[in-house]
């Protein structure tokens, strides 16, 4: 490997690595493909990369010489490029994902919370439905992960996938404990708002 190739190796961005991750499993990938896996596995716990950052890091894996690809042949009605991990993909993964320093730490946006944050702005009939949309929104996510940790049940290369997928279910359920209790807590905000002696000062909530 050059000293160009190695300091591109060394900036490799969260996203190329799972993009590799995802050829590191048997069988050849479309771009297309490797997007709609992304969305049945890596959004549940990770996020889901455009179809145009898959195939830019795609370039870029094949640069670096951890991806190759082939194109189809005239036997296909639609020429397709199908990509597939190298040997020396393989082993750069495989150091990576054991690298625990460059895991770091789960990072949290959530959008609802950063609403109900601004909710002294807010109707609250209007936060109510916000969090009631959020639990039927969750409901459906944790149904499609069910869903697709049945289909990753029984086969051996998807242990660790499914691994991931439990962790998810989890994640989703006590997502929707949280969100049941804000409803709590939002009720409870409401009849404090009937009873004035209640009411807060006007210093910001932060100490010192």
């Amino acid at each position: 490997m050059t000293s160009s190739q190695e300091s591109k190796k060394q900036e490799l961005p969260p996203t190329a690595w799972a993009v590799l991750g995802l050829l590191s499993f048997p069988g050849e990938r479309t771009g297309y493909e490797l997007k709609k896996w992304a969305d049945s596995s890596l959004r549940f716990f990770y996020w889901s990369p455009a179809i145009s950052q898959i195939y830019a890091e795609l370039r870029r894996l094949e640069e670096l010489g951890y991806a190759a690809s082939v194109r189809s042949g005239p036997e296909e009605a639609r020429a397709k490029r199908r990509y597939a991990i190298t040997d020396a993909g393989r082993g750069a993964l495989a150091g990576w994902a054991a690298d625990t320093a460059e895991a770091g730490p789960p990072v949290l946006k959530h959008g609802l919370l950063l609403r109900i944050w601004l909710g002294h702005l807010a109707e609250p009939e209007r936060l109510r439905a916000m969090v009631g949309e959020h639990l039927e929104r969750t409901r459906g996510e944790l149904a499609a992960v069910r869903e697709a940790m049945e289909h990753a049940s029984g086969v051996p290369e998807w242990t660790f996938p499914t691994l991931a997928l439990r962790w998810s279910e989890r994640q989703h359920l006590a997502e929707l404990e949280l969100a049941e209790a804000l409803l709590a807590d939002l009720d409870g905000l409401r009849e404090d708002r009937r009873d004035p002696g209640r009411q807060a000062d006007g210093d910001a909530p932060t100490p010192g």
